[in-house]
């Protein structure tokens, strides 16, 4: 009796994360995306993944950055207490900080400002061989400033610009960008965390009632979820614009971090499998100098190093 095929690790992740992906391809409705999802599996069971998922990562960004071609860029995108920084955290545990780069993107300075709004971004982007993170990204200039229309006001672009064409010619912009890097070589995962609105109230108590939590409490937070059904509708619109199968957005549920954590880790991992990556070979050539130095270096331990040198 033959046996079936082993699976391979991205179609063993598949269930964490074809549902929740969008490419573009059909309808788009944020409401079809439940935030309480948990994939058919308990906290202990998301925990075994998770744990997996960073030992797989730290395996394949070390052949990431030693194979020095492909890069890999994430982008996390999500309302107020949606669990972006815990999740980024969480995900990257144990992996070498110096082959990943986390960039935050906060209101533009000035000298943001005199540059095209793709500007700062683009100067942050991963080197190859690296994992760039973004904790929100260039996609604020399609949420917050759309949500918020007197910040585009601020922005210098001449008037004439300002047209009520500007957010449809934006997803154009980004979705044209995003498809030239992933031509140059960059992996772009997009991640929305889709969290409830009763979740993030609850959120929002646990940082008033636990005194550890009270630095992350922002009244400029309680302004912001007044105007919750604008941010949706600006979320809708925009993951339906900029979703490609080059840069494909993922629809996270978010109530339960565990399985946001489960869903992310998987995509990443998925993504990084079809790559193949694989430590550079090295030529014979080299192999020959690594024989004569191993030698060297074994005789050195067996003599001592001026024995060691006086016999060669």
């Amino acid at each position: 009796m033959s046996k079936k095929p082993s699976l391979s690790l991205a179609d063993e992740l598949k269930p964490f994360v074809t549902p929740f992906r969008f490419d573009g391809a059909g309808q788009f409705h944020l409401k079809s995306y439940p935030t309480a999802e948990k994939g058919g599996i308990d906290k202990d069971a998301g925990s075994k993944i998770i744990e997996a998922n960073r030992k797989r990562l730290n395996d394949y960004q070390e052949k990431l950055y030693a194979q020095d071609r492909w890069s890999l860029l994430l982008i996390f995108q999500g309302m107020d207490a949606a669990g972006k920084d815990s999740a980024i955290k969480s995900v990257f545990e144990g992996v070498n900080p110096q082959g990943c780069e986390v960039s935050s993107f906060k209101q533009p300075s000035t000298k943001e400002l005199d540059h095209d709004f793709m500007w700062r971004a683009m100067i942050a982007l991963p080197e190859r061989g690296r994992i760039g993170i973004f904790n929100r990204s260039y996609y604020e200039e399609c949420l917050v400033v759309r949500v918020h229309p007197e910040v585009l006001g601020k922005q210098k672009l001449p008037k004439r610009l300002l047209s009520k064409n500007i957010w449809r010619e934006r997803f154009e912009d980004i979705s044209a960008i995003e498809r030239y890097l992933s031509r140059n070589g960059t992996v772009i995962l997009k991640f929305f965390l889709n969290v409830s609105k009763e979740e993030q109230r609850q959120r929002f108590l646990d940082r008033l009632e636990e005194p550890a939590k009270n630095w992350k409490f922002s009244m400029a937070d309680i302004s912001e979820r007044a105007l919750w059904a604008r941010y949706q509708a600006a979320y809708q619109d925009m993951i339906h614009h900029t979703a490609t199968r080059d840069a494909p957005w993922h629809i996270v549920p978010a109530d339960h971090k565990w399985f946001a954590r489960v869903v992310i880790g998987s995509t990443i991992i998925a993504a990084l499998d079809k790559l193949e990556l694989k430590f550079p070979e090295v030529d014979k050539a080299d192999l020959s100098e690594f024989r004569r130095i191993r030698d060297a270096l074994e005789a050195e331990g067996k003599n001592g190093p001026e024995k060691a040198v006086a016999k060669k």
